[in-house]
């Protein structure tokens, strides 16, 4: 099958919203959306959180009650919001179609299969892919019962934990050239939080040399800018099988425009074999 799949990117909840005003940034969707286009794969957090916003904003208070069912309920409410403004601000003459997934799917090998083909057939059919969790339907004792089960079936599963290894199985799944993460900091930085230790290229000339640069840049970044968050150790984590199999990996603001962080004229954290 032809290499029609450019890239695959992914935005980061916190990118999506305007924390101090409890509502979508419209700015950034518009932004973003005005540049994809069919050759792209697009896997959108921010479900949950969007949901999260819209249930406190039409009836003045969050949910209470068990932590799960209030996720899947957000999530549930915020899915729709979600791919609604995808669809808003998407060229109009582009289709736009919305994959949930779980992690089952990439622990089957048909399954697995199935969507490998649904995303190459995207490009030919002028239609830009939205990816998401299917967190209304996954709750983390179903969930780690599952992962444990194939564990122990001696499999080493595939768990998506969160959209950053969505996007990064996703990539390697249908060998994309350049992965693209967007999120609400400049990139990856050395020291939690401190923008003037942004690191700006993780390379090496092979893939031992650069898992090892990766690795040791893992011991300086533990931490995480919110709850819920896993932090730039898991980011680097995840990203890693795609890097050293020849992807270009990309780290940046979601305040940019994506051409600009393609070609480096802007702040990043660019991870590669070089």
């Amino acid at each position: 099958m032809p290499d029609s799949i450019h890239m695959v990117g992914k935005i980061g909840s916190m990118a999506l919203i305007r924390r101090e005003d409890k509502d979508i940034d419209y700015n950034i969707f518009s932004r973003l959306c005005n540049q994809l286009k069919p050759g792209m794969v697009w896997v959108s957090s921010g479900a949950t959180e969007i949901g999260r916003l819209d249930y406190l904003n039409r009836n003045g208070a969050e949910l209470a009650g068990d932590e799960e069912e209030v996720k899947s309920d957000y999530s549930a409410q915020g899915q729709n919001i979600l791919m609604e403004n995808y669809r808003k601000f998407i060229n109009p003459k582009y289709s736009v179609r919305q994959l949930l997934v779980e992690h089952t799917h990439f622990n089957d090998t048909k399954k697995r299969e199935h969507i490998r083909k649904f995303l190459h057939r995207c490009p030919t059919q002028n239609a830009v892919p939205i990816i998401n969790y299917n967190d209304p339907v996954s709750y983390v004792e179903n969930h780690r019962r599952e992962i444990s089960l194939l564990k122990n079936g001696g499999s080493a599963p595939v768990e998506c934990l969160d959209n950053d290894e969505t996007a990064s199985v996703i990539c390697s799944l249908v060998n994309a050239p350049v992965l693209l993460i967007l999120t609400s900091v400049y990139g990856i930085y050395s020291q939690a939080n401190d923008p003037k230790t942004l690191v700006e290229e993780i390379v090496a000339s092979d893939a031992q040399g650069l898992k090892e640069r990766v690795i040791a840049l893992q011991k300086s970044c533990i931490g995480t800018s919110r709850q819920g968050s896993n932090g730039a150790f898991a980011k680097l984590e995840y990203v890693m099988n795609p890097a050293i199999n020849g992807t270009r990996v990309l780290i940046a603001h979601a305040k940019y425009n994506i051409n600009d962080i393609l070609e480096g004229r802007v702040p990043s954290t660019r991870i590669e074999i070089i």
